[in-house]
């Protein structure tokens, strides 16, 4: 099925806003047969698998069917774990943020129950939990069921084999029979069958069809990596392979932007490739990339349509793609006329590894998990590349000019094996700063921030007449860092907190401790955690 743009879908232009400031270009097949459908009101069995994008499937229809001026609970989300309905409503409100007062909220089980309904006070329109907890609110009477319009199951399989069968059906039972209820499953099982049978009223049938996908001769590979920690093993796979060309893919334009500046201030020769760019800025970027001026390039799926470049010897998902047409349209990339090819994949999380297993079965290939390679593995390798150098050039290579300089350091009674020995550790060495890296990726420890990010304290705020620009802009100046990579700043009437990238966080206290904001000399240091301070 031919892939189209939100902005083809009739959804609000708030909404339209959210999804761009994502990043996201186009919508998946079954954000494509899904919305509309669900958006007309049509009660819905969404056959995928998982991360194929579902979420945004029911997630703006749920965001767009919302009444402003009711209150009350108008959509209810069944998940089957606490992270799925965690990161279900994130993408919700990231996709609403522009939908003025309205607000998803994750219930699940393993938090107190006290601090849930106190957020339900709040009055948040859509709700998203976990069977359990969901049943627990119902008996207690926090939750309102009469102005449900929407229910939505999510990984309706997953619920099913983790045993909610009886919960589901005593929750379906006890909501208002009036409402339009969305199903959505990897699988089609005889319980699934009964369940939309019973509880859903003539629903249509969504189903993505597979194609049959011919996967390229590539050394495929993946690794279970913390979101937080992407950026040092891209890093270090990429000092280990040292490809000649290697190509890197996001999902989304926001992240492209993000990790090609990130690479960049890493000294790697990146740039980042996306449809928000000029034409002429594409060209002049491709181009680069073909001469190998630039030998890192990131992209979205959409703007690496264009490429086709015979010497690309990596291809990275820094994203797992949401469609399997995209892993084989990416991986593809590499291991072209005759040459081997190596493919790479970040899997972070356990629904990224459902992804990672549907990508795998319908495509029929092997790819095999590695082990994250430590700057002791790079240098080692490092200096079993140097003696391969160093024996090729001692066979084929005119060494006399440089043996005079050998015998003129060892006039300063320097042996030749003394010699030798500085030069491998100054080859080596110029992975040191790997090493430091990873020594000190957890130096600054729990300090309350985003994944990736820490959290810094720093003792001006509101009586300073300081506002968030002043904070950004003192930072982004000083240290040179675009300011969009700045995170969260908290104005405090005495003091501010404001979250940095992990890897520039050691940089902008250096450089910040001998500044000033509003005219004031600032003390800046690592927070202790917002539960701490």
């Amino acid at each position: 099925m031919e892939k189209i743009k939100f902005s083809q879908l009739q959804i609000s232009k708030e909404i339209l806003k959210g999804v761009e400031d994502m990043g996201f270009e186009e919508a998946t097949a079954i954000q494509t047969k899904s919305i509309p459908l669900i958006m007309e009101g049509k009660d819905v069995i969404g056959h995928s698998q998982t991360g194929t994008g579902k979420t945004a499937a029911f997630g703006i229809p749920a965001l767009e069917s919302i009444d402003e001026n009711i209150e009350n609970m108008q959509v209810l989300v069944l998940c089957p774990t606490r992270e799925l309905a965690i990161q279900a409503s994130d993408e919700i409100n990231k996709y609403g943020k522009y939908k003025k007062g309205i607000k998803a909220m994750p219930i699940y089980g393993g938090q107190p129950i006290i601090r849930q309904i106190k957020a339900l006070k709040r009055k948040p329109q859509i709700i998203v939990g976990t069977p359990g907890r969901v049943m627990d609110h119902m008996r207690r009477h926090t939750l309102k069921m009469e102005d449900l319009k929407m229910m939505v199951l999510d990984e309706a399989d997953e619920m099913l084999n983790m045993g909610f069968r009886e919960d589901i059906e005593t929750i379906l039972k006890d909501v208002p029979q009036k409402r339009q209820t969305v199903l959505f499953s990897a699988t089609m099982s005889k319980e699934i069958l009964k369940i939309t049978k019973k509880y859903q009223n003539n629903p249509e049938l969504v189903k993505v069809v597979h194609k049959k996908l011919t996967v390229p001769s590539v050394e495929q590979y993946y690794f279970e990596v913390r979101n937080n920690m992407k950026l040092d093993v891209l890093s270090r796979l990429i000092d280990m392979h040292n490809p000649k060309l290697a190509l890197v893919f996001c999902n989304t334009k926001r992240k492209v932007d993000e990790l090609a500046g990130q690479m960049q201030s890493r000294g790697y020769s990146a740039e980042g490739l996306h449809g928000d760019m000029r034409q002429t800025t594409r060209t002049r970027v491709m181009n680069a990339f073909r001469k190998g001026i630039i030998d890192v390039l990131i992209a979205t799926d959409v703007a690496a349509r264009g490429i086709d470049v015979d010497d690309i010897e990596a291809v990275f998902n820094f994203d797992v793609p949401q469609d399997e047409e995209y892993y084989v349209h990416r991986i593809g990339r590499t291991g072209r006329v005759g040459r081997v090819g190596k493919a790479f994949t970040f899997v972070s999380g356990r629904k990224e590894i459902y992804s990672l297993k549907g990508i795998q079965k319908y495509t029929n290939t092997k790819i095999h998990l590695q082990q994250i390679p430590t700057a002791k593995d790079i240098e080692e390798l490092r200096i079993r590349d140097f003696k391969k150098e160093i024996k090729k050039a001692v066979k084929k290579e005119d060494l006399r000019k440089y043996l005079d300089i050998v015998d003129q350091i060892m006039d300063d009674d320097i042996t030749s094996v003394d010699i030798a020995a500085a030069m491998i550790k100054m080859y080596v060495d110029k992975d040191e700063e790997v090493k430091e890296q990873e020594e000190s990726s957890d130096v600054f420890g729990d300090t309350g921030a985003e994944p990736g990010m820490v959290r810094l304290f720093i003792n001006v705020g509101k009586k300073d007449s300081v506002r968030p620009g002043d904070i950004v802009g003192a930072i982004a100046g000083e240290t040179k860092m675009s300011g969009k990579l700045i995170g969260t700043v908290d104005i405090f009437d005495k003091y501010t907190f404001v979250e940095v990238p992990r890897e520039n966080a050691r940089e902008v206290l250096t450089i910040m401790r001998n500044n000033q904001i509003k005219g004031r000399p600032i003390v800046i240091e690592p927070a202790k955690g917002k539960d701490k301070r």
